[in-house]
């Protein structure tokens, strides 16, 4: 099986660590292939952010397509572009903030969310509204944290976001936490250890469920919403995202 883990930004240090936590709980015999696009953003903290990550990832998806891919994980805790990507593939592709949401609400009656920017709280919000988890999520909390300062040997940051989860747990009555970032996966371990309570990562919690879809045989449906893109002419910088002609029905 070859599972296919795209970070969105364009930050290789950070792909190497999602690729490493991703590997760290896949199945024997399956293949982590961690990969980030050539254009995009350094890394993703606004809608703006998002929405010029969006090319860049389905580049990735489209060349996983080609390449055989049994799954994709989009490894940013916005989800981005997550239906597009489904449009495109035919092999199952799950979302981090999802995959986190959905695990949480299976080993607790409640969740926070601990994230970097105070700016992305509310993207975290509509996540949890529109996967139907925001009945389980008590609450969503920043640490003023920028991503890239997650990279950065010898910063406070691991200790920012261990205080921040403290305080999530002392105030908002919940039981588990999930982390809002990729950049975070390496600090699930050390989180859980320290707070006594789960600690759900994305990345690792998107693995396990695309890994699952795969061996069951389930694919993207391309009947309805999620059907093939149709193919219409596109211009200027987006030419070279033209789709050819396709049957969205076809086997």
């Amino acid at each position: 099986m070859r599972v296919k883990i795209i970070n969105p930004n364009t930050t290789a240090g950070m792909t190497a660590k999602i690729g490493a936590a991703a590997r760290a709980v896949a199945r024997p015999g399956t293949d982590i292939v961690a990969v980030n696009p050539a254009m995009g953003p350094v890394s993703i903290e606004s809608h703006y952010d998002e929405a010029l990550a969006v090319p860049g990832l389905l580049q990735e998806i489209a060349a996983g397509e080609r390449a055989g891919m049994d799954g994709y994980v989009i490894a940013c805790f916005g989800d981005p572009g997550l239906l597009a990507a489904r449009e495109l593939a035919r092999a199952p592709v799950v979302g981090i903030a999802e995959a986190a949401m959905h695990v949480a609400s299976l080993i607790g009656a409640s969740f926070s969310v601990v994230t970097t920017l105070d700016r992305t709280r509310g993207q975290a919000w509509h996540l949890a509204e529109r996967y139907g988890m925001k009945r389980f999520c008590a609450n969503v909390r920043a640490c003023e944290l920028p991503v890239l300062e997650l990279e950065v040997p010898g910063s406070n940051a691991r200790q920012r976001v261990l205080d921040e989860c403290r305080r999530a747990l002392a105030e908002d009555g919940c039981d588990v936490i999930v982390l809002g970032c990729a950049g975070m996966a390496d600090l699930c371990r050390e989180l859980s250890q320290a707070l006594g309570v789960p600690v759900v990562d994305g990345v690792a919690a998107a693995v396990q469920l695309v890994e699952s879809l795969a061996a069951l045989g389930l694919r993207t449906s391309k009947r309805g919403e999620l059907a093939a893109p149709i193919a219409k002419p596109l211009r200027g910088l987006l030419e070279g995202f033209t789709l050819p002609s396709q049957d969205p029905l076809a086997a």
